[in-house]
C-alpha cells in the first residue's frame, strides 16, 4: 500500500479562528450543532477532508478552545499527526493557548505549524512585533522552531501557502502502522435511521475492511463492519491516520460510549494499574498529593482514578519525568507508549500527562526499590523492546519490528541473533519461549485428548490448532508443529497428530474382553456374524463400540467387508492364500464360492474387499489377481 493517510489537528484559543480557517482550508464548516452555531464556539469535534490524491489523504479535526470543552480537545489531538497552532495576530498567545501547548506536548506531538490569523486586523507594521512576541511565548515547546504562515481566512490571505506547508511536512514524514492489528479509539456514536448504529474515530493503527469481525473493548462485545465510510464516501477499507465511521452490526447505541476502543485482535490488554512516566505542569495552583483522585484522559477515554507515588507524598514543581502508578476506576485498552493527560477533578485544571510504561502495573511496596524497577521497565534495552513487541505481535517480520520498536533495521538484526528470538519461515520472527508455550499448550491438549480417545490415532491438527489460533498466528502454529515431529515429541500420521510416545490402545479395563471378541470372531472363521453382536456378547458398552471397530482395523486386527461383517485378520489372510492357489490369474465368483465354501452373503462383500485394497481387479464378471 503506498498511499498514506494523515489526520491534522487545529489548536488554540477560543474565537483566534480554528473553525473559519479549517473552512477556508477544506470549504466545510465544522460547527454543526444549533448551540455551536448560536454561540459560535465548537463544542464537539469537527471534522473535514483537506486533500486527497493518489500519494496521500488528509483529514482536518478542529478542535473546540474553550476550557469547558478540553475533554473534546484531548479525545481531538490524541490522534493526530501534525497540529496547526492557531494565534490571532490581535491577541497573541493567550492563557488557553498555553494550556493547549502543555497538553501537546504531554500527548507527545512531535510536529507542529503555526498559523497566525486576523493580520488584516493588524498594520502591516504590527506583524512583526506579533510575529516577535508569539513566538517568544512558544520557546520551549514544539512549536519553537516550526515553521508559520500569516493567514486571513475571510480574504483567503496565505490559505494556498497555508495548505501547501500543511502537504509538505506531511509527506516528509511517516504515517501511523497499518500493518498491526486494527485500534480505533471511539469518539462519537449515534444511529443513521435504517442503518443502526455507528461509530467514529481517528484510526490509530491497522487497517479494518467492511465485513471483518471486531471486538468492542473493554467490554469484550463482538461486532461486525457492516459499512464503512471515510469522509462520508463509502470504503472497503479504512487505514491507520483515517477519520472512519463503522457501521456496526451486533450492538446497539446504548451499549456503547465515547472511550470504548475497536480492535481486530484480543491482544490489547485491558487493565485499570499502569506504570506510567508523567511530567506536570509548569505553575501548579495546588499541590498533588499521594493517592489523589485524578482524571485520566487517554485516547478517547475518559477514566477516574487515583496516582499513586513511589518515592513521595506530594509534587509542587518538578522539572523532570515522575515514575509513579495510576489506578483507575474503570478498564481501559492501552498499550506501552500511549500517552495520556492527568487533571483534577475539583477545581478542574490541567495538571500534567506521561506515557505508559507497562499497561500491566502491579502493587508495589514504596521505596527506591521500585522506582529503580520502574527506571529499568522505562528505560528498556533494545532486546526488551523486541520481546514487547513479540510478546504482543506473537509473530513479526523485520519491517513490522522496525515500526513498533522504533529500532533500526540495523540495530534489529544484530539484536535478533540473540536467543530469546527465533527465525522461521525465512522472515518472521518469534520468541523462544512463546514457542516452547505454544509446543507445550499442543501436547497438554493432545494429553487429554489420547486419555478421553485412548483408541483414536490422534486429534485432527485443523482440531488442535483451532483453539490457539484466536492467540497466535496459523503459520507459527504449524512450525511449532513440523519442529514437534521433526523432535519427535510429536507423531503425525495423515491428519492425526499425537504425542511421540502415544500408541493407540485398548483402555486396559477393556482388553481382556475385547481379546476374548476377537478369539470368538477367529473361531467363526468365515462364517462371522456382525462384529456389534461379538462386541455386545463380550460385554462392551455401547459408547466404545464405534473407537474399538475403529481402532481394530486401524491396528490390523480386523477386516471389514461392509460396515457389519468383519473377519479375524489371520482368517482374512488364510482365507486370500487359499483362494490365490486354488485359482489361476483370474477366477468367476462361482469359482471362489466352491473353494471358500462361502455364501453370497459373504462373498460378495470379501471379493469387493479385495477389489478395495488392490489385491484384483474387477474385468466383466471376472476377477483378475494383481499379486503374484
Amino acid at each position: 500500500m503506498n498511499k498514506r493517510y494523515f489526520t491534522i489537528g487545529m489548536a488554540g484559543h477560543i474565537d483566534h479562528g480554528k473553525t473559519t480557517l479549517t473552512k477556508a482550508l477544506t470549504n466545510i464548516d465544522t460547527d454543526r450543532l444549533k448551540e455551536e452555531k448560536e454561540r459560535q464556539i465548537s463544542i464537539e469535534l469537527g471534522f473535514a477532508p483537506l486533500y486527497d490524491d493518489d500519494e496521500i489523504q488528509v483529514s482536518v479535526i478542529d478542535v473546540p478552545g474553550h476550557e469547558r470543552f478540553i475533554r473534546q480537545m484531548i479525545a481531538g489531538v490524541a490522534g493526530i499527526d501534525l497540529v496547526v497552532l492557531v494565534v490571532a495576530a490581535d491577541e497573541g498567545v493567550m492563557p488557553q493557548t498555553k494550556e493547549h501547548l502543555e497538553i501537546l506536548g504531554f500527548l507527545g506531538i512531535k510536529t507542529g505549524l503555526v498559523a497566525i490569523t486576523k493580520i488584516s486586523k493588524v498594520d502591516e507594521e504590527f506583524i512583526d512585533l506579533v510575529h516577535e512576541d508569539i513566538f517568544e511565548e512558544l520557546k520551549g515547546t514544539v512549536f519553537e522552531h516550526s515553521p508559520y504562515v500569516l493567514v486571513d481566512s475571510l480574504e483567503h490571505k496565505g490559505i494556498e501557502e497555508l495548505k501547501t506547508l500543511i502537504l509538505h511536512t506531511l509527506k516528509e514524514q511517516n504515517m501511523r502502522d497499518a500493518k498491526g492489528p486494527f485500534r480505533l479509539p471511539i469518539d462519537q456514536v449515534f444511529t443513521v435511521k435504517g442503518q443502526g448504529t455507528v461509530v467514529r474515530g481517528t484510526v490509530y493503527e491497522g487497517m479494518v475492511e467492511e465485513g471483518q469481525t471486531l471486538k468492542v473493548m473493554p467490554t469484550g462485545l463482538t461486532v461486525k463492519a457492516r459499512q464503512l465510510q471515510v469522509h462520508h464516501q463509502p470504503a472497503e477499507r479504512a487505514y491507520a491516520g483515517q477519520r472512519a465511521a463503522i457501521n456496526l452490526a451486533g450492538v446497539d447505541k446504548d451499549e456503547l460510549e465515547r472511550g470504548d476502543v475497536l480492535v481486530s485482535s484480543e491482544h490489547f490488554i485491558v487493565t485499570r494499574t499502569i506504570d506510567v512516566a508523567i511530567r506536570v505542569v509548569e505553575n501548579l495552583e495546588y499541590l498533588i498529593k499521594q493517592r489523589m483522585p485524578i482524571k485520566c484522559h487517554i485516547g478517547t477515554a475518559e477514566v477516574m482514578g487515583r496516582i499513586v507515588f513511589f518515592d513521595r507524598n506530594e509534587l509542587k514543581e518538578e522539572n523532570g519525568e515522575i515514575l509513579c502508578q495510576l489506578r483507575l476506576d474503570e478498564e481501559i485498552v492501552t498499550k506501552r507508549g500511549d500517552r495520556f493527560i492527568l487533571r483534577r477533578p475539583s477545581p478542574q485544571e490541567t495538571i500534567g500527562g506521561g506515557w505508559v510504561i507497562d499497561p500491566k502495573g502491579e502493587k508495589y511496596r514504596f521505596g527506591e526499590k521500585t522506582i529503580e524497577s520502574l527506571e529499568s521497565k522505562k528505560e528498556g534495552s533494545s532486546s526488551d523492546r523486541i520481546i514487547a513487541a513479540l510478546v504482543e505481535g506473537k509473530s513479526l517480520t523485520i519491517d513490522e519490528l522496525m515500526k513498533r520498536t522504533a529500532l533500526t533495521e540495523e540495530v534489529l538484526k544484530d539484536e535478533l541473533l540473540a536467543a530469546p528470538f527465533h527465525l522461521y519461515n525465512g522472515k518472521e520472527y518469534a520468541l523462544t519461549r512463546v514457542m516452547e508455550e505454544i509446543e507445550e499448550d499442543l501436547y497438554d491438549r493432545l494429553r487429554d485428548y489420547h486419555h478421553q480417545y485412548p483408541m483414536k490415532q490422534g486429534l485432527n491438527k485443523a482440531e488442535l490448532l483451532q483453539a490457539l489460533q484466536k492467540n497466535y498466528p496459523k503459520s507459527l502454529l504449524d512450525y511449532v508443529v513440523e519442529q514437534a515431529v521433526l523432535k519427535q515429541t510429536f507423531k503425525r500420521k495423515g491428519q492425526y497428530v499425537s504425542t511421540g510416545d502415544f500408541e493407540p490402545h485398548v483402555p486396559e479395563s477393556w482388553q481382556k474382553r475385547t481379546e476374548n471378541m476377537l478369539d470368538a470372531l477367529k473361531q467363526d472363521k468365515l462364517k462371522a456374524e456382525y462384529l456389534t453382536d461379538y462386541i455386545k456378547k463380550a460385554g462392551i458398552p455401547d459408547h466404545l463400540v464405534p473407537d474399538l471397530k475403529r481402532f481394530l482395523e486401524e491396528s490390523n486386527q480386523v477386516v471389514s467387508l461392509d460396515d457389519k461383517f468383519y473377519y479375524h485378520e489371520n482368517v482374512f489372510s488364510d482365507a486370500v492364500t487359499q483362494l490365490k492357489q486354488g485359482t489361476g490369474s483370474e477366477f468367476e465368483v462361482g469359482q471362489a464360492k466352491e473353494i471358500l465354501g462361502l455364501s453370497r452373503k459373504y462373498m460378495i462383500p470379501f471379493l469387493e474387499r479385495l477389489d478395495a485394497m488392490g489385491l484384483t481387479d474387477r474385468v466383466e464378471n471376472k476377477r483378475v489377481w494383481k499379486i503374484k
